[in-house]
């Protein structure tokens, strides 16, 4: 079964004025944060008392307002074409599933958990080292099309590559983060974390295929398409929403504390250039298309960072440590992915050279 891929898709679009400079968005986030949650304790008090089942509702509500409209572009359809380009499939799926998580737990415990530790507030440091792995544990969905549209990838491995993940996220998030948390003798809520997965994975995905599939029936893939430039900046708006939240309620912590996300981004950092180069190599030596290699050290890299920051609210609150990190991720995302995009595009000619000679 072909993959089909939408006219949006298949115009190779460039990054968007708004993802182009999302850290600067995210710098000023941290900024209306931290001053609204100076400004107005109480407000941001009343906000944090709107919970049910330690699910905070507001921020619930802009997390489904994030996720929905990106997963609205994933056609599950397209799960068909992964037997075309399954070695570029199997080296994404491996430094997704075997490599980054604990590839992360391990850089996270290192930097954060012994050598920046006399740096970092004690009590925190198990609550960074969960961000950082919730974050790992998430493969990225959405922003993923941008990065293999900026580097000229192979539409339909990217498509069926990230419909694939989102399955296997469904199964594997719980029980992997669940795994990799309990050897950071980190706590775990089972009960929240499952919550967490039905909330900001399986319902998200039922509603955005019961939206796409009607759009697609009322009037084809143009209806889509129009519909996902009029929701786009509903997602990207609810992100930066999210954020001055989590700074508001962080605000103290961060001026008390200002090293504190630069030393989180090192771990971060480091995970993802690994990650990419190791992805990158791999396809290589396996004798994979140069076009299916730089998106398979893309998907390998990136995080899908609205998951991560859902589920460290839903796991640690607000306020905790864990969603900092999060939102360090989100931080650093941009302009380290398009770095990562500058690298493989620079090196095609070695890559290709490289497979010709093999």
């Amino acid at each position: 079964m072909m993959a089909t891929v939408s006219p949006a898709l298949a115009a190779r679009p460039g990054i968007g004025f708004f993802e182009r400079f999302l850290s600067i968005w995210v710098a000023l986030c941290i900024l209306v944060g931290i001053t609204l949650g100076y400004a107005l304790p109480g407000v941001f008090a009343s906000i944090a008392s709107m919970e049910v089942a330690k699910v905070n509702l507001v921020v619930a509500a802009l997390i489904w307002l994030m996720i929905i409209p990106m997963l609205l572009k994933i056609d599950f359809g397209s799960l068909g074409s992964v037997r075309q380009h399954w070695k570029g499939v199997a080296v994404t799926l491996f430094i997704n599933w075997a490599v980054k998580p604990f590839s992360m737990a391990a850089l996270g415990t290192v930097f954060l958990g012994w050598l920046f530790a006399p740096l970092l507030p004690a009590g925190e440091i198990p609550s960074y080292i969960a961000g950082l792995i919730l974050l790992a544990a998430a493969p990225c969905t959405a922003m993923v099309f941008v990065w293999s549209n900026l580097c000229d990838g192979e539409p339909n491995y990217t498509l069926s590559q990230v419909a694939l993940n989102d399955v296997l996220m469904v199964f594997l998030f719980a029980p992997l983060v669940a795994l990799l948390l309990g050897v950071a003798s980190v706590s775990v809520p089972w009960n929240t974390l499952l919550l967490s997965v039905i909330l900001y994975i399986v319902v998200p995905v039922i509603v955005a295929q019961v939206i796409r599939r009607a759009l697609l029936a009322s009037g084809g893939p143009a209806a889509l398409d129009r519909f996902l430039k009029v929701i786009g900046p509903v997602s990207l708006s609810a992100l930066l929403t999210t954020l001055v939240l989590l700074f508001g309620f962080q605000g103290q912590q961060i001026l008390a504390q200002p090293l504190v996300i630069a030393l989180i981004a090192v771990p971060i950092l480091i995970q993802v250039y690994f990650n990419a180069g190791l992805a990158y190599w791999l396809s290589r030596r396996f004798g994979v298309a140069w076009c299916v290699a730089a998106p398979a050290a893309l998907i390998g890299a990136s995080n899908f960072f609205e998951l991560a920051v859902a589920a460290a609210i839903s796991l640690f609150g607000l306020k905790s440590g864990a969603a900092l990190a999060t939102v360090v991720g989100v931080l650093v995302e941009v302009p380290v992915m398009l770095s990562v995009v500058a690298i493989v595009k620079r090196t095609r000619t070695w890559y290709e050279a490289s497979s010709a000679g093999r």
